[in-house]
């Protein structure tokens, strides 16, 4: 039982590491002439876009330098190791019952 559960705690923590390399490369592309309008840049914008906006609403941007992609990796990185933490300490209350 503690296997899959370490298992599937893992799968979340690669999920969080693959949407951070994601929103990586859709900062990445800001640097490219129309890099957003490309195939894969509106394919990207579909993905984070809307995690995005939640961040876009604070006031990030100083001058032309917008941090919302950075605090929104580091929020995502910081919210998926205390849902592990939290899920692996139930676990193991569970599993000691």
């Amino acid at each position: 039982m503690i296997i899959i559960i370490f298992r599937l705690l893992n799968l979340l923590m690669r999920a969080v590491d693959l949407y951070s390399l994601i929103l990586v490369i859709y900062a990445l592309l800001s640097w490219m002439p129309g890099g957003y309008e490309s195939g894969i840049g509106r394919f990207l914008a579909k993905i984070c876009e809307p995690f995005l906006n939640l961040f876009r609403k604070l006031p990030l941007s100083f001058g032309a330098v917008d941090f919302s992609i950075m605090i929104a990796i580091f929020a995502l990185n910081i919210g998926g190791r205390l849902i592990y933490q939290l899920l692996w300490g139930v676990a193991v209350r569970l599993l000691t019952l």
